[in-house]
């Protein structure tokens, strides 16, 4: 399941949430990812960060293989809290990759590593503060406005970081893979000379539109069985 998600981009993922009633969950904008065209699915493995490394080791010996470290920074730009060993010990305990609510540094040795890691970017500072562990601290990170835990899947890619319930990822994935089909076949006829417009019998939506104001347009592309927006 989680390779068929790595292989949908979070747009059809997102769009299945919305076809299902399923809450969006979606990281700040501006978290990408260190290499262009990394993409990363797996269960969150969560921590918050306090100042120290410490519990970044201390989550990697309870992680799954595939798992993926979610650092809560709480989106701070003064510091970087992720760099290369922090990386490097991810791979060594089967970590697919890292999402940070902040910043990275080793930007180099990142990329010459491979994982995939996500953050708002690069700095080449470190923390200096030890703050107070928190009694959730190894148990759920925040991530903007939405709080994520070991019960949750995060997938990633260059238009930025989903998080879902693990509990409805078999429906989300059906979806989303129709979806993916159904925008495929549309893409397809567009560049074989039918218009969108056609496909979508959007002549046809006007007139039901004109005729019942409450009628919209994915309710029409539900009807005709069309994808775009959901």
């Amino acid at each position: 399941m989680i390779e068929r998600f790595a292989d949908l981009s979070t747009p059809t993922v997102a769009d299945a949430c919305v076809r299902l009633g399923v809450p969006l969950r979606a990281a700040p904008a501006g978290v990408r990812a260190v290499v262009a065209g990394h993409r990363l699915a797996g269960r969150v493995l969560p921590v918050r960060h306090h100042g120290s490394v410490d519990v970044f080791l201390e989550a990697y010996a309870h992680a799954a293989p595939g798992d993926v470290l979610v650092v809560d920074n709480g989106g701070r730009t003064d510091e970087a809290c992720v760099g290369d060993l922090t990386a490097l010990e991810a791979g060594t305990a089967g970590v697919a990759g890292l999402v940070v609510w902040g910043l990275h540094r080793d930007t180099p040795e990142l990329i010459e590593i491979g994982l995939p890691v996500f953050s708002y970017g690069s700095l080449p500072l470190g923390p200096t503060r030890l703050d107070e562990r928190e009694s959730a601290t190894l148990t759920s990170a925040r991530f903007g406005a939405h709080l994520v835990t070991a019960d949750d899947l995060v997938v990633a890619d260059d238009d930025g970081v989903l998080f879902l319930p693990a509990a409805r990822a078999g429906e989300v994935l059906t979806t989303a893979e129709g979806i993916r089909r159904t925008e495929r076949l549309q893409a397809h006829r567009i560049r074989a000379g039918e218009t969108l417009r056609d496909q979508t019998a959007f002549a046809d939506y006007l007139d039901r539109r004109a005729a019942d104001p409450a009628y919209t347009f994915r309710a029409h592309l539900r009807r005709v069985g069309g994808a775009i927006e959901e």
